[in-house]
């Protein structure tokens, strides 16, 4: 029996002071952002969408909507697919920003591996694995649709491809708003698809916080 969980990344965030915002409350789509929520929900036409479930963050439940009301389903909420954890929330980590710079925040770099900066890769990996599954249950013989976000979403990737946790940031395959959909034979993973729907809204969409 196929069944097909499709994991969605959030659309883009309204945050004009370039923060880092993790699990930080009050962080709601652009008005791109929501458009991306839209285009994708009309991408998944035709699809057999069963089931909806999100991080309980509010740009991801936002993300969900479009999708959710388009196939007459609640958004379910599992805090498994939450952001990860971050030493760094709250702050700006662009490059040449004081985060960064600052010497009380160098105890928090010296593992890139783990990272020492916050959640472990292997704990969000898990976490994000039972989360699949769980939808992948609830969605049996059909099509799910599970709204989380990047560094979760690829851990869980990489995870699912056995491959090293640890990773160059810069070469996430995980645009905003875009499907990392896992396809199932009863309970074993047998592909992994990845798709942009809102690729054609303009350049720079598939980037982003």
């Amino acid at each position: 029996m196929k069944t097909v969980v499709h994991v969605l990344r959030h659309g883009e965030v309204f945050n004009p002071t370039k923060i880092l915002y993790g699990r930080l409350p009050g962080y709601h789509l652009s008005e791109l952002g929501i458009k991306m929520a839209e285009v994708v929900a009309d991408s998944l036409t035709g699809h057999d969408i069963t089931h909806v479930v999100s991080s309980p963050l509010e740009r991801a439940v936002q993300t969900a909507g479009p999708t959710a009301e388009k196939f007459g389903l609640e958004i379910a909420i599992d805090d498994r697919l939450i952001e990860s954890e971050n030493w760094f929330q709250g702050k700006r980590v662009a490059v040449g920003d004081g985060a960064l710079r600052s010497p009380g925040s160098w105890p928090k770099l010296w593992n890139p591996f783990r990272p020492s900066w916050g959640e472990p890769y292997k704990q969000v990996a898990e976490r994000m694995t039972g989360a699949l599954h769980t939808a992948r249950d609830n969605a049996r013989g059909h099509e799910a649709l599970v709204v989380s976000h990047q560094l979760p979403i690829w851990e869980l990737r990489l995870y699912q491809e056995g491959k090293r946790l640890w990773h160059d940031p810069r070469k996430r395959q995980c645009g905003l708003a875009s499907l990392t959909s896992f396809v199932f034979d009863g309970d074993k993973l047998v592909g992994i698809d990845y798709s942009e729907p809102t690729a054609g809204l303009g350049p720079g969409v598939g980037v982003g916080a």
